[in-house]
């Protein structure tokens, strides 16, 4: 199913290229013929001509593919600069080369990088990297004001190669050289839960090796015994469709999985259920939330219409198109929206979303304490007391001033593939361990009307393409053929 998706997408492509010989395209010979067309071109030599400074002719046709994808408001059709897409195939491919942490932003939506994780057998937990230590320089350069998709870059290098690297723990910096390693891409954590209730979280689609991961995961199952199952599919933004496919194959024996429809309103089945010795039979709870996009919701839409699974948790994000990637000429690639989904009722979810059968919040990461304001002198300090916690800020020049907590962090495993779950702070878990239980779900837990009519207002706010949750780090920041937008976040990645 993989390669036929690829295949698929350079059939395309050829008949792209024989369309383009046939009839009118955007060629520099085709662009003069129209108004529009010249004045593009003149304003490009115009800029060269006479720009104040020298002009960066590649960014400036870059900034002119960026703002030609722009023109048709579409947020999941884009391009990918050559060093995005370089990332990109590196995290598809399931494997890289790094010191073994995740990093994440130090405070939400800033520069610079810290360890968010340090896992066992790993490069950085044998040089005793620990969470929470600041990236100061790799390599002799001077990270702290650099983005983390940059950061990430220049720490991920050759295999066997070395790199070094200046952290700052507590104010008091220390530097370690490291060999690069191989660091797994692992979407699937797996633990076990009171009452022999298995849980898997997948955490992307994004990730050549989900569906092999995933079906060992249940094969480990099932070799447990388990016959109540919990998958969670929380703050996943999606990846590959023929993985969402796949996974939600290994709990169906029968049926259409999902549906796509082309420009002309076509419609064509993509996958079917297969039966098979290996599948998952016994009771399974669904868990999502509104950072649960695209082949997260034709894994939801399809268990969903077949009855098959119990959904609780929130209204999933509505990426109901798929993408066709191209690679490009420069090394970048363009995501073109080709197509709708359709889930086996003939359902369109997109900007809707999958509702859940059970409405319950996600309440594992509740907002820090924070305030904001004007009319102070600059250079005041402001002091709040909030149950006798002082929380400070200093006014700016312009008397501006503004204090951000940051978010409690959860536990974390520090071995790839084992999941951590907080029963206290986590009520959709508790609500569906509840309903494997006894078939019900405590109504304190569950959301009023009132609730979910204010949630539906609320929404999220997500931006580019890999949906994640918007405090809690997960791994990389995959971009696919049906993968969906991010939500502001401490993004982190792996190297």
């Amino acid at each position: 199913m993989r390669h036929r998706l690829w295949v698929i997408a350079s059939a395309l492509a050829a008949t792209a290229a024989v369309g383009y010989a046939q009839m009118d395209g955007y060629a520099p010979s085709t662009l003069s013929r129209s108004e529009t067309g010249r004045a593009f071109l003149q304003v490009l030599s115009l800029l060269d001509q006479h720009y104040l400074t020298e002009v960066d002719r590649e960014k400036v046709l870059r900034g002119a593919i960026q703002g030609a994808l722009g023109s048709l408001e579409d947020e999941f059709t884009y391009y990918e600069e050559p060093q995005d897409n370089q990332t990109d195939a590196e995290n598809l491919s399931g494997e890289f080369y790094g010191i073994g942490v995740t990093l994440e932003a130090p405070e939400r939506g800033s520069k610079g990088a810290r360890v968010g994780n340090v896992y066992r057998g790993g490069a950085a937990g044998d040089a005793g990297v620990k969470m929470g230590d600041v990236f100061v320089k790799v390599d002799g350069e001077d990270v702290t004001g650099m983005d983390l998709d940059d950061i990430v870059r220049l720490v991920r290098g050759p295999k066997g190669s070395n790199v070094e690297i200046t952290f700052d723990r507590d104010g008091k910096p220390y530097t370690v050289k490291m060999g690069r390693r191989a660091v797994p891409n692992v979407s699937v954590q797996t633990t076990m839960l009171q009452g022999n209730v298995g849980y898997i979280a997948l955490v992307s689609f994004y990730n050549e090796k989900a569906a092999e991961q995933f079906r060992a995961a249940v094969a480990d199952m099932k070799a447990k015994g388990v016959n109540k199952l919990i998958l969670d599919l929380r703050d996943n933004g999606g990846g590959l469709l023929n993985a969402g496919v796949d996974v939600a194959d290994q709990f169906l024996s029968t049926g259409p999985i999902v549906s796509l429809s082309d420009r002309s309103g076509k419609e064509a089945l993509y996958g079917r259920a297969t039966d098979r010795k290996t599948d998952y039979t016994g009771q399974l709870v669904l868990l999502l939330n509104s950072n649960s996009a695209s082949a997260s919701e034709v894994v939801a839409g399809a268990l969903q219409d077949q009855k098959r699974a119990t959904i609780i948790g929130e209204k999933s994000f509505g990426k109901g198109v798929a993408q066709m990637p191209y690679d490009l000429a420069d090394g970048g690639s363009v995501r073109i929206v080709s197509s709708e989904w359709i889930t086996p009722a003939g359902r369109h979810i997109n900007k809707d979303g999958i509702h859940p059968d059970i409405a319950v919040k996600d309440t594992r990461y509740q907002a820090p304490l924070s305030f904001m304001g004007v009319g102070a002198k600059p250079g005041t300090e402001v002091v709040l007391t909030v149950d006798g916690q002082q929380l400070r800020a200093v006014a700016n020049e312009d008397g501006q001033f503004e204090y951000v907590g940051e978010f409690d962090r959860p536990d974390r495993s520090d071995v790839l593939g084992v999941a951590t779950v907080e029963l206290d702070r986590d009520a959709q878990l508790r609500a569906a361990l509840q309903y494997l239980g006894s078939g019900k779900v405590d109504p304190a837990l569950v959301m009023t009307p009132e609730q979910l009519e204010a949630d539906s207002h609320t929404g999220s706010a997500h931006q580019d393409d890999a949906l994640k949750p918007s405090s809690a780090p997960t791994t990389e920041t995959p971009k696919a053929d049906i993968t969906a937008p991010q939500t502001p976040a401490p993004v982190p990645a792996r190297p």
